[in-house]
This record gives structure tokens, sequence and C-alpha cells, in this order.
């Protein structure tokens, strides 16, 4: 897994964890009339925030932690767990765990940091996020996502036509973000929950991929405190060809959180022994 986080970057890992709330509710316009053969983005954000919920309960969501594993090619092992904990507005930490080494990535919602286990019998190092990670970071859009109360996030929704996806009938959104980029959103035309998002991956930089979009795809739905939250999401590069898949197996709605989860990651220090002669040196392991 850390072959894979640092192959794809922070957007990857984000697209494929944090950004998995894309597509969530928007604005309070929500009502059980049937729409037009064509409607508005409005009308199709408003049945899509009816159907995860309500707009009501989103807003009442401050902290969330989603918990489970990760199934990828790329993975070291077949079982990787993840833990990601996400706080208003903008705050996550990811702990990804492979044979009980644990990597971490925090976002206080101005700077991020990475902390990866140590490989070759090194100690791990906090690292700070690169510009194209921190970028991306500072451009999330939170718990719920980028159609909730869109335009005071700056987003622009557009509705740009109906698609046959996975034969589902889809709306297919356009999501212009403050920053200029631009996200696809696909809306089950008869669920009106979502099915697909599409996100362009800046992967410039010495550890990068080339700009390039990853899809993520929104699987079995299941409802957490009142909310419809997709069990599974799959992302496909098309720089690689290749599919991971995030299996969320718990959800929990406003935890208390420890504040200091959301600040740099603490490299462990060595322990020191006293030695003979009153020296002394780092002890092994």
């Amino acid at each position: 897994m850390n072959a894979l986080l640092a192959r794809r970057g922070t957007r990857a890992v984000h697209g494929l964890v944090v950004a998995m709330v894309v597509g969530f509710a928007t604005a309070a316009l929500a009502d059980t009339a049937p729409l037009p053969s064509r409607p508005s983005a409005a009308q199709i954000v408003a049945k899509n925030a009816a159907a995860r919920g309500g707009v009501g309960a989103w807003r009442k969501v401050q902290t969330m932690i989603w918990v489970g594993h990760i199934e990828s090619a790329h993975a070291p092992a077949r079982n990787v767990f993840f833990e990601l904990q996400q706080q208003r507005p903008n705050k996550t930490r990811l702990e990804i765990t492979t044979h009980g080494q644990k990597t971490v990535r925090v976002f206080d919602g101005a700077q991020g940091w990475k902390l990866r286990a140590g490989q070759n019998g090194m100690r791990p190092e906090a690292q700070p996020y690169t510009v194209e990670e921190l970028k991306f970071a500072r451009g999330g859009q939170g718990i719920d996502g980028p159609l909730i109360d869109a335009a005071a996030k700056g987003n622009l929704v557009k509705l740009d036509g109906l698609d046959e996806l996975e034969g589902h009938k889809a709306w297919r959104l356009e999501v212009r973000l403050p920053t200029g980029e631009r996200d696809r959103l696909w809306i089950d035309a008869k669920t009106f929950l979502d099915i697909r998002c599409d996100r362009v991956v800046d992967g410039s930089g010495p550890a990068g991929l080339p700009r390039h979009v990853v899809s993520l795809f929104y699987r079995d739905y299941k409802t957490f405190d009142g909310l419809k939250i997709p069990s599974a999401i799959e992302s496909a590069s098309a720089a690689d060809g290749t599919t991971d898949r995030m299996v969320i197996e718990k959800v929990v709605v406003n935890p208390p959180l420890d504040q200091r989860a959301f600040i740099v990651p603490v490299t462990p220090q060595p322990r020191i022994r006293t030695l003979p002669g009153n020296a002394s040196q780092p002890a092994a392991g």
C-alpha cells in the first residue's frame, strides 16, 4: 500500500478516501414531486439530497469516522486496513495499516503532513505535503462534498447531459470548484444517488503520474444514522488501467475527536538506554 500511496500521491488517496464524499447532497429544495423530462441542476441535486438523508441531517454532521479495508493489486498484503477521521470544515486524518505498520496522512485545513512506515530498518519521518498535495487538500469539500451549500463554497453546478452508465440512466453534472478545477458527477436518474465521479489528478512531480482522470464508482449504499453512504468505493485510473476498492465496514457519525489527531504526526524517537560509565546510545528497534 505504501507503494500505491507513493505512486499515486495525495490526489488519488483523497480521491479514494476523502473525495469519496464528492457528490453528496445540496440546497434545501428537496420535495417528492416528479421531475420534468429534463430537470434543472438544482432539482437534481435537491433530489440527491433527499435520497441521501436530507440536507438538514448532513448539516448536523460535524465529525465522522470511516473504518474498513482496501483491496488493491498494489497492496503488499491481503488485508490493508484504514481509518479516516473527518471534521468540519476540512480536516482529515487517514491511517492505513499493513503488516502492523502504519502510514498516516493529516490535513488540518491549512497544512498537511505524511508519515510513512519505515523501510529497511529506517525509522519513519514526518514530511510536509508537496505543493500538488497541498493544493488538492485545500480544495477538499469536507464531509458533505461539493454539492451541499454549493454556492457558499463557491462551486458552480451545471447539468451536462443524460448518459447510460452500467445499465442505469444517469444525469451528468459538472461542478466547477473555486480553484478552477472541474469534477463530473453522475446521479442515478431513478434513485438519485451518486454512482460515479470523475476527478482530474495532477500527478506532476518526481513521484507523480502524468495528469490524468481517476473515476470513483459508488457501490452498495447502506444507511448509517439515517444517512445513505456507499459501503464500497472503487477507483479506476485512466493512467494505468488499474482498479482499487475501498470497503467501508463501519461509519460513526459525530464522534468526539481528539484535536491532537490533526497536528503534524509525531516521528517516533529512538529509546535511549544507559550504558556503563554514564554513556548512552539509541536502543535497537
